[in-house]
């Protein structure tokens, strides 16, 4: 297997509004739009879609979300064997995408919060060539993530987001970063994780352990460091229509070109490319390009 995710899974309510609602206020909601989503989850079918080998570790509630969302996983060519089933309600996040495409998020973990590693999930992420770690609400499923890492002797792939770099601190994730291949931020989640610009922010992870870091900056590109080079790529110039998802499609682009062996400058354009398509789209996984999409992209690199 070439990637395997770990991380909470969720189905996505995503309403379509003019704008963010003032407290009090009453405004119309312009469209409503349901998906499977989570978001290594979402970067690991993206990967798929590109044909890179995938898995998933995760846990879904025994009801009509975590049917519909194990029934995707499968259809996008996903291995579930180290998916479990648990009584109780699955993941759901609220999405309210405004008029710009920006957006604000509401998380109810549901049964992600029951998150346990088992030994047949640690087999599982050994057997791939990397780990892609996403965050959990619960303290319960993020210690035991953090077990999991700790035992794992490969590399991993690292996107914490806000949960993990707002509420967690530089020592809490320490395992998760000296052991990263590549940590995934944007600008935000940079400044709270080590409480610097992401420049400064990103040479102190490289100094902690990790190999890249890898910052989105939205319309500016992105900035990726390694411990010689400072590197800037340009974003796609594309009508944006929701956010939602943008960062694990760069994610996904990115970890494509590791797996295929590019310098990180390629990589990073993959990644460029990967979240212009969903940006494009309402939802996380509706524009993400498939196969042939990304190596007709290849060849104009």
């Amino acid at each position: 297997m070439d990637v395997a995710g770990i991380g909470a899974l969720n189905m996505d309510k995503i309403y379509r509004v003019p704008r963010i609602a003032r407290e009090g206020e009453e405004l119309p909601v312009i469209e409503v739009y349901e998906a499977s989503g989570g978001s290594a989850a979402n970067t690991i079918v993206a990967l798929s879609r590109m044909g890179i080998s995938t898995g998933f570790i995760g846990v879904v509630g025994k009801d009509s979300e975590g049917r519909k969302i194990l029934r995707d996983m499968v259809k996008e060519g996903v291995n579930t064997e180290c998916m479990e089933k648990f009584g109780g309600h699955t993941g759901v996040i609220i999405v309210l995408v405004d008029n710009n495409g920006e957006r604000t998020m509401y998380a109810y973990p549901g049964v992600n919060n029951l998150f346990e590693i088992k030994d047949s999930m640690l087999r599982c992420a050994e057997n791939a060539k990397y780990l892609h770690v996403s965050s959990f609400v619960g303290e319960k499923s993020f210690l035991s993530q953090l077990d999991l890492i700790q035992n794992l002797k490969n590399k991993i792939s690292f996107a914490p987001g806000m949960l993990y770099t707002k509420y967690k601190n530089l020592s809490e994730l320490r395992d998760f970063i000296s052991k990263s291949k590549v940590i995934f931020l944007n600008r935000e989640e940079a400044s709270y994780l080590t409480g610097k610009q992401y420049e400064n922010g990103a040479r102190d992870l490289i100094m902690m352990g990790a190999e890249i870091v890898a910052v989105t900056l939205g319309r500016d590109g992105c900035y990726i460091r390694t411990g010689d080079k400072e590197i800037r790529v340009e974003a796609e110039n594309v009508r944006v229509v929701d956010t939602t998802g943008a960062g694990d499609a760069f994610a996904a682009g990115f970890l494509y070109g590791l797996v295929r062996g590019y310098e990180p400058e390629t990589c990073a354009r993959l990644g460029n490319f990967t979240a212009a398509r969903c940006t494009e789209h309402l939802g996380a996984r509706d524009g993400l390009p498939f196969k042939e999409a990304v190596e007709e992209f290849i060849t104009r690199l």
